[in-house]
């Protein structure tokens, strides 16, 4: 298995691994750009612009773009966050070329009619009803706008149902020849090909792929606000069976030094069945449905948090209980539990071999966030080399910051802010 890296001339980057195991290739488009990305005013932009991308080309119609990868068993999709907007494809290894002249397509020749445009902002306000309707969506949402207010990474992807509703199809246009230039897209691709032969289908498909001119498109550039984390409380009472909490922190972006320390200690304390949080507050105080942690970085930051679904009586118990397991966690980490998250760790890394899209998109994100591709070696070097005394240590400078608490459903017994935020404090 081999991994290639090419810059072509425009300054578009190349990465792939060759995968002879398989019979099938993934590659995409990553592009950095996402919703921090976007003026308050046209929030939700990078998602409208990645549905339209679908809806026909100079060269081929909305329905062709469906007929012509499904005609050969391919599957072509998109996703947007809050960084990176993506467009990938997976094919049968012979169908390489015609995944990549498609990509090429819909990045370079969308021609984002009118009629298809208010078409897709239907279909996009639907989806935002959507997500209003799901707890656990807008509780995300919510965490988001909380912790990092009056700012970009704080709106949500999709966007506002008004500034949706009225955004036009020349700020679309603009703002794509804004952030989609060569310098800010890397086409990562993993399976059976050979990166040569990519090489040279890319340089011909993406040739008008501009540069972006000036600097402040180049790579090197943050056209964003750094994030500027404040914490805070936002509640939602809403006639639900279950209540919805999270309690969040400031966490780390992908550059810190305690980024595998946190994703650690993450893992250990509610990152499966045998994690600390779901033994104490589901299995044995029978406390909540559902509990986990997670933990999301960015490029300059990050956000901790701690997930757990409860009824409406389960709120008293819940804030108390998880405190003092969070207590614990700060100085007993033991041997075999630390041994135990690193081996889920890197049994996801070696699982995301055995799949051409996730190793595509592993690839990109690496060469995205960190200038090239890590392998899996020094990954795992940098995991085991993480002991007790890391973890405890970043969940104590976690746990010592300001807390973020967003809430959904019945939550009139959740204690007040104040109160959660003293807890923690003690447990600091």
């Amino acid at each position: 298995m081999t991994v290639s890296r090419t810059n072509l001339k425009n300054g578009l980057t190349v990465v792939s691994h060759r995968m002879d195991s398989v019979e099938t290739v993934s590659l995409g488009i990553w592009v950095k750009v996402g919703t921090r990305y976007e003026p308050v005013e046209i929030n939700g932009a990078s998602h409208l612009l990645e549905h339209m991308a679908f809806k026909g080309t100079k060269r081929r119609s909305a329905l062709e773009i469906a007929e012509e990868i499904e005609a050969v068993g391919g599957h072509l999709n998109a996703y947007t966050s809050r960084e990176v907007t993506a467009y990938h494809a997976t094919v049968l290894k012979k169908d390489l070329a015609l995944a990549v002249d498609m990509i090429g397509d819909i990045l370079q020749n969308s021609v984002f009619e009118e009629i298809e445009l208010e078409r897709e902002r239907a279909v996009v306000l639907q989806e935002i009803g959507q997500a209003n309707d799901t707890p656990e969506d807008v509780i995300y949402d919510n965490l988001q706008v909380t912790a990092f207010p009056d700012q970009p990474m704080g709106r949500p992807v999709l966007g506002p149902p008004e500034i949706v509703a009225a955004m036009s199809r020349a700020s679309l246009v603009d703002y794509m020849g804004a952030h989609y230039t060569a310098p800010r897209m890397i086409l990562g691709a993993a399976g059976r090909l050979d990166h040569d032969a990519l090489v040279k289908m890319a340089e011909k498909i993406f040739a008008g792929l501009g540069d972006g001119g000036e600097e402040k498109y180049a790579p090197s550039a943050q056209p964003f606000a750094p994030i500027s984390y404040a914490g805070g409380d936002h509640r939602e009472p809403r006639p639900l069976e279950q209540a919805h909490l999270i309690i969040g922190f400031e966490g780390v972006g992908y550059h810190d030094p305690d980024y595998y320390s946190l994703a650690l200690a993450s893992t250990i304390l509610g990152g499966g069945m045998s994690s600390r949080l779901f033994q104490k507050i589901r299995e044995e105080l029978g406390l909540v449905y559902s509990i986990y942690c997670f933990s999301s970085s960015y490029e300059d930051g990050g956000l901790f948090g701690l997930y757990a679904g409860t009824g409406e009586e389960g709120l008293t118990a819940l804030l108390p209980a998880l405190c003092d397991e969070l207590g614990r966690a700060t100085g007993d980490i033991n041997a075999k539990e630390l041994a135990r998250a690193k081996a889920q760790l890197r049994a996801g890394l070696v699982m995301s071999l055995e799949s051409t899209l996730s190793r595509a998109e592993q690839l990109a994100r690496q060469v995205s966030i960190f200038g090239r591709p890590q392998t899996i070696e020094e990954i795992t070097v940098k995991v085991e080399a993480v002991d007790k005394v890391a973890v405890e240590a970043v969940l104590a400078r976690l746990l010592a910051g300001i807390p973020t608490v967003a809430a959904v459903g019945p939550v009139d017994n959740l204690e007040p802010y104040e109160t959660i935020a003293a807890r923690f404090a003690r447990v600091a």
